[in-house]
Formats: structure tokens, C-alpha cells, sequence
């Protein structure tokens, strides 16, 4: 009887902490969720009913503060950093895992690399790109700078998740593929990039959630210039919608702060509609692998 009485006593001690732990969990899992429903509230109750025609697609005065040309030096940098950063994040990823013998120190110096870049602040990258693409290669402050900075930037994210995407397929789909006489080159594009493609579009999304809320690194080499009316030319100075959140929000008048909530729920609409179709091509993907 004593020792069924310790087991049942030990049992229901195990199961108490059991409870506790997941009430905790859950606990926490509650409060980051409000936390960022109460953040998104915030900002789209305050901005979305200044946002109009003008603002999004007007010129720039002291009255409407437009940011049309705000909202097309974003997109030009976020779809110019990606389209550079991209290609050479996933081919370094391929070489850490498919060519990279182990122990090689070509990779420990690759890695280390990454894990320090990933971990320099943004305001660092700032400084870099004024002085080597700003003043040495004479890009001057404009968006290709900028681009040049961002492109910097992302690498360490889209390295990272290309990586362990790649990681994740399955041994036995390279060794069938080698097996039926497929070469590597043609087994790493045929076989393992598409299977490994949801892990690397979930790395994408987080660059792009990077380059739409940069800040810091951009003032000092896109610059914080705000065009009457947007243009495409990379060696124009622009301020991205970042930017130009911060700038109003600074500025301390009341309208001002307004269309800085404005801008700021735009910016929650862009990275949404983004997340939204990433997540949907990736299980695409996902499906048809």
C-alpha cells in the first residue's frame, strides 16, 4: 500500500507539473498573439482612414504627402535586392551542402561569415554602403546604393534558410536520382531545389520582411529625398516607405503623424499580401513535389 500510495502521489505530481508547463505554453502563445494583433490594430485603425487617392497615388505637397514615389523605390529595392541576393545565397547553399566535404575550412570561413554578418547591426551596414558604394564607387546616395546595401543584408537570411531547406530533402530522392545515372548538377536543379523550394521561399519572405522595414541602413545611402513624382531611375536619391514613416512620424505635426500611421498600414498590407502569396506558391510546391 505505501509504495501504490508514492506512485499515485508521484503520478499526480507529474501530471500537476505537466498542466503547469502547458498552461504556461499556451499562456505565452496568448500573449505574443495579442501583442501583435493589438500592434496591427493600432496602426490600421490610426492609418487606414487617412489613406486616399492622393496619398497613394498623388503628387507630393505639404498637403497630400504622398508617398506614390515612396511606394516605388520600395518595390524597386526589394525586387532588385532579391533578384541579386537570391542567385548568390542559394548557390552558396548548395556548395556548403552538396560539393563542401566536411571538415573543409572553406566552409567553416563561409559560415562564420554568415553568423557574423547575420549578426551586424543595420545601422553598420549603413556606414559601409555611405562610404564603398556612396563615396569609393561614386554610386552617390541614390537607390542603387541602397540596393548595393540591401542585397548585403539579406544574404545571411537567405543563405541560412537555403541551407537547411536544402538539408531537409531526403537522402534517398539524390540517391535515386544518382542511381539512374543523373549527374550531381542535374540532380541538385532537377530533384533537390524543387523540393527544398517551400524552405527557400520561406527565407525569401523573411528578407523582403527586412527590406520593407529597413530604416537605418537606407537614410545613409538611398537617402530620405521625396519626389514629387516617382521615377525609375536607380541613381535617383528616394526615400523608401520606411523612411518616409519615420520622417513624418519625426516631424511631430499632427497631420504628419497621421500619414505616418498612413504609411505605416501600407506597409502591413504590403508585407501581408506578400507573406500571403509566398506562403500559397510555396504550397503549391509543396503539393506538386
Amino acid at each position: 500500500m505505501t509504495e501504490r500510495t508514492q506512485d499515485e502521489k508521484y503520478l499526480k505530481k507529474r501530471k500537476a507539473h505537466s498542466f503547469a508547463l502547458k498552461a504556461l505554453i499556451w499562456l505565452c502563445g496568448i500573449l505574443t498573439v495579442g501583442i501583435l494583433v493589438y500592434i496591427l490594430l493600432f496602426i490600421l485603425v490610426r492609418g487606414i482612414p487617412n489613406i486616399n487617392m492622393k496619398f497613394l497615388f498623388g503628387q507630393y505637397d505639404s498637403e497630400t504627402l504622398s508617398a506614390f514615389s515612396s511606394i516605388i523605390a520600395t518595390i524597386e529595392i526589394i525586387v532588385i535586392s532579391l533578384a541579386a541576393a537570391l542567385p548568390i545565397g542559394v548557390f552558396c547553399a548548395i556548395y556548403l551542402t552538396e560539393y563542401a566535404r566536411r571538415g573543409n575550412r572553406a566552409v567553416k570561413v563561409i559560415r562564420l561569415a554568415v553568423d557574423t554578418l547575420a549578426g551586424i547591426p543595420s545601422i553598420v551596414y549603413g556606414l559601409f554602403g555611405m562610404i564603398f558604394f556612396v563615396g569609393i564607387l561614386g554610386f552617390r546616395t541614390s537607390v542603387l546604393s541602397g540596393i548595393c546595401t540591401v542585397s548585403i543584408m539579406i544574404l545571411p537570411v537567405i543563405i541560412s534558410s537555403s541551407e537547411e531547406a536544402i538539408k531537409a530533402v531526403p537522402d534517398m530522392y539524390r540517391e535515386g536520382s544518382l542511381g539512374l545515372g543523373a549527374t550531381r548538377l542535374r540532380t541538385v536543379f532537377k530533384i533537390v531545389l524543387p523540393t527544398a523550394m517551400p524552405g527557400i521561399l520561406s527565407g525569401v519572405i523573411l528578407a523582403i520582411g527586412r527590406i520593407v522595414g529597413e530604416s537605418a541602413a537606407l537614410i545613409f545611402t538611398s537617402g530620405t529625398n521625396v519626389l514629387k513624382s516617382p521615377t525609375l531611375d536607380l541613381t535617383a536619391s528616394q526615400r523608401t516607405l520606411a523612411i518616409h514613416m519615420y520622417m513624418l512620424a519625426g516631424e511631430g505635426l499632427p497631420h504628419h503623424k497621421d500619414m505616418a500611421f498612413a504609411t505605416g498600414a501600407i506597409l502591413i498590407i504590403i508585407v501581408f499580401a506578400v507573406n500571403m502569396a509566398a506562403t500559397k506558391l510555396a504550397g503549391k510546391i509543396g503539393r506538386e513535389q
